[in-house]
């Protein structure tokens, strides 16, 4: 079975369902835990980095544009911080070793770094089921990930019921119109 399991985790509403994976098979397996986060701009709710400026003859412009940007990349470091301890604290008190990272750069990329450096058995990653046209844009970090990783990899899909759900809500308007 897996001895050291990769959980790569966003902030996004598929954190949990790949966190509750990892977390299930971490205790069937006797497995410890390394919970990952990626601090990237491709991530929803991290604000874009902006290397240059229309506003460069506006100095003052720059510079609080410059600080806004700052605080607000702050803010979303220490709110991946801050998730990646309450879900290492809920792992420990299930019984299951848990230690965690925050790393900057391309998600992908990251996730099999670390896998590989620390010596994974298999990563756990959520895919989001963006295809066709958005995922030429966005990329795929699971298909990356699937393709680079140096041992076995575990892809978390959208739940069934969110897409039920959804698929329900319109069902039932429709419906309830006629």
């Amino acid at each position: 079975m897996f001895k050291k399991i990769l959980v790569a985790l966003d902030r996004s509403d598929m954190g949990k369902p790949v966190f509750e994976q990892g977390l299930a098979l971490a205790k069937m397996s006797g497995a410890s835990l390394m919970l990952l986060h990626v601090l990237s701009v491709e991530e929803e709710g991290v604000p874009y980095v902006q290397i240059g400026s229309s506003f460069d003859y506006y100095s003052g412009m720059t510079d609080q544009a410059l600080e806004f940007q700052q605080q607000q990349w702050e803010k979303s470091k220490n709110q991946g911080i801050e998730m990646l301890q309450r879900l290492s604290a809920q792992a420990n008190t299930a019984g299951v070793n848990a230690e965690f990272t925050q790393n900057l750069g391309s998600p992908g990329r990251v996730i099999c770094d670390i896998a590989s450096s620390w010596g994974a058995d298999l990563i756990v990653v959520g895919r989001r089921g963006h295809s066709g046209m958005a995922e030429l844009f966005l990329g795929s970090v699971s298909n990356y990930v699937l393709h680079h990783a140096p041992c076995s990899v575990h892809v978390v899909h959208l739940a069934a019921s969110v897409k039920k759900a959804e698929t329900g809500k319109e069902t039932t308007s429709t419906f309830t119109s006629s």
